[in-house]
């Protein structure tokens, strides 16, 4: 009997001991937002990044935006605080002597307990907003559907979807091999815009990064490949379907003759004038730093066209690399692309709960000034933890 006793508490110690660990960690987010902040709750290396009267200033914010302390969970380094009208999704790391070591908030997640309550805070948000919320083929919650609105990177679903088709039909393979050529090679988001030219990668390894980081180098690649026209019988609105960096070339302050000229053409000759923006250079990142640019020269898509590309290509492997602002342990499978850039947000998830329940949320956001991505991400990471629950 004694030595049975002493295996089961061998067993158990790691599982007591991590229970403690968290409840201390626990406790150290309930200390934070409090009680008064003390330098000697935090480790030197993290005051040497941040004062203490920053961070506080930060926790006010939350809690005068959302209120009072409620609680918190979590486990290891993931935590939710819990306060009166949000929860707020948590980093927390912890030294050897308990004090904080690393802490980051990410955007809070709005309550709200009805599908109603969810429409309507999407609704005041700023600008021209569409929302779409299916689960399996019936429409659930609707909010400008139809509206074409620019979506940024959510345009690469499109690409996706017509490589897909062409694997699908054996005019591709995902094993196949592509080298990097100059002439596609676009500006950041992505790392392949710094790889040398002629470097080989697979078909498979271009859609993952085009994906999972949003890569405009492996996306131009691939339009290239799939051809412009395939892409365009997908999305006709959008004709041509710009590269990248054909968008980054128009949108350069330095080619505005070029701009108006695209402008005020007609479809057949804005694709013509494309041969002549492939020998201009590509602008400084810093063109984009300080708001929207050329606003109208960008990728337009109605929220119900976004949920059908992504509904069509959620199964590829490659969505379980970058699950955006969601959750990945509330649900079973998660195929989530985004989309940005000033005056633009979209994110478009495609969720799939334990339960078999299939949802589809597309959200997109323009507006004339650069938008606040906070309070859009914590929108819409709150509705998809609602759905999550959805009886």
């Amino acid at each position: 009997m004694r030595l049975r006793l002493v295996w089961l508490l061998a067993v158990l110690c790691p599982a007591v001991v991590a229970f403690a660990q968290d409840r201390r960690a626990e406790g150290v987010l309930e200390r934070l937002f409090t009680d008064s902040l003390r330098a000697e709750w935090f480790a030197p290396a993290f005051l040497e990044q941040v004062a203490p009267r920053q961070l506080e200033a930060i926790i006010n914010g939350l809690r005068a935006q959302y209120g009072s302390w409620l609680g918190a969970r979590g486990a290891g380094t993931e935590f939710e605080v819990e306060l009166e009208r949000a929860w707020v999704p948590t980093q927390l790391v912890l030294d050897g002597q308990g004090r904080i070591a690393g802490l980051f908030f990410r955007p809070p997640q709005p309550k709200a307990t009805t599908l109603e309550g969810w429409l309507e805070a999407f609704r005041a948000l700023p600008g021209e907003v569409a929302l779409l919320v299916r689960e399996g083929e019936r429409e659930v919650l609707a909010l400008e559907p139809e509206r074409p609105l620019a979506v940024g990177s959510a345009f690469k679903l499109a690409i996706l979807a017509a490589l897909k088709r062409d694997v699908q039909q054996g005019r591709r393979r995902w094993e196949e091999v592509l080298t990097l050529r100059a002439a596609h090679r676009s500006l950041p988001s992505g790392i392949l815009q710094n790889w040398p030219d002629g470097a080989p990668l697979t078909l498979y390894s271009l859609a993952a990064l085009m994906i999972s980081l949003s890569d405009n180098t492996a996306t131009d690649h691939l339009l290239a490949l799939v051809g412009r026209d395939a892409v365009e019988r997908i999305s006709p609105r959008n004709q041509p379907f710009l590269s990248t960096r054909e968008a980054f070339v128009l949108k350069n302050p330095e080619n505005k003759a070029w701009l108006a000229r695209f402008r005020s053409a007609t479809p057949q000759g804005r694709t013509a004038m494309l041969r002549e923006l492939a020998a201009l250079p590509l602008p400084g990142e810093s063109v984009f730093a300080s708001g929207p640019v050329a606003p109208d020269v960008e990728w337009f898509f109605t929220a119900r066209e976004l949920a059908v590309l992504l509904e069509e290509v959620a199964d590829l492997p490659f969505f379980q690399i970058n699950p955006g602002p969601v959750r990945k342990a509330d649900w079973a499978r998660v195929a989530f692309k985004g989309g940005s850039e000033p005056g633009v947000l979209n994110l478009s998830t495609h969720l799939v709960r334990p339960d078999g329940r299939r949802f589809t949320v597309i959200a997109t956001w323009n507006g004339d000034q650069a938008l606040d991505e906070v309070r859009f991400v914590g929108l819409y990471s709150g509705l998809v933890r609602f759905l999550a629950t959805l009886p």
